[in-house]
């Protein structure tokens, strides 16, 4: 399937690992000039080389920690220099963090918001104009599941994200440009690695996951390319679980 993706453009955040460096990889390889971002150089060095070598075009590295004041506006500014627009914009930069008390100190909470909500806000709003001057664009968040199994500042980032992006969706839709979200399940990444004991994961992937495996950064991809392609044009405002089956509401 041709996805019409050469010559387009792609500033990707969270590019150093994990999901976002696997869609990463993927566009380039469907022929994306791409912009990469996350606060590792050598990590986005290593991607750059290998998006090179496999005849993809040499991105350009842009090293920034997105909670710094002023980072999305910087960041959105260095890609349109290196990119002359973006076309595509992959909100991938964020993070889980454990569960937290009803007594929390309200930094916690603030912290957390502004990575995982309001810096892809402020992010997506500074590329906007490129995509509705070209009448066609493609905003991807990763976000996460609404369930929330805990007290977790995280989950009411994620949910801020889901309801942001339906509208965004529905005030930018006339301009070509859709706004989509994926909500990934268990995916392998040196966080999972680093947060869950090979027993816990084989636990989940027996009792709580119908496909029966944690996934692949690369499942997350494939379905973030086809949104981000001509072939997905059609979907906008939604929020798409890639999970193995795990989330357990059908709607």
């Amino acid at each position: 399937m041709d996805l019409q993706l050469k010559g387009k453009t792609a500033l990707v955040t969270g590019a150093s690992q994990g999901i976002g460096r696997a869609i990463a990889k993927m566009l380039a390889a469907e022929g994306v000039k791409i912009c990469i971002a996350a606060r590792r150089r050598e990590l986005l060095e290593v991607l750059a080389r290998e998006i090179t070598a496999a005849g993809g075009a040499a991105p350009t590295i842009v090293e920034t920690d997105i909670m710094q004041d002023g980072a999305p506006q910087k960041l959105a500014d260095a890609a349109r220099a290196a990119l002359g627009h973006v076309d595509i914009l992959i909100n991938s930069a964020g993070g889980s963090r454990p569960a937290i008390t009803i007594d929390a100190p309200e930094e916690e909470w603030v912290s957390v918001m502004q990575l995982n909500f309001v810096r892809v806000r402020q992010l997506t709003h500074a590329v906007l104009p490129d995509m509705i001057k070209g009448r066609w664009g493609r905003v991807i968040n990763l976000s996460g599941k609404s369930e929330p199994d805990a007290l977790l500042a995280a989950t009411p980032a994620k949910a801020a994200i889901h309801g942001w992006s339906k509208g965004l969706s529905r005030e930018v839709g006339k301009h070509g440009i859709t706004v989509n979200c994926l909500a990934p399940g268990r995916i392998m990444s040196e966080q999972i690695r680093r947060k869950y004991s090979p027993e816990f994961r084989a636990h989940e992937e027996q009792h709580e996951i119908p496909l029966g495996r944690y996934g692949e950064p690369e499942e997350i991809a494939a379905m973030a390319v086809f949104l981000a392609s001509q072939r997905g044009s059609y979907i906008t405002g939604t929020v798409i679980p890639v999970d193995g089956g795990m989330r357990r509401f059908a709607f």
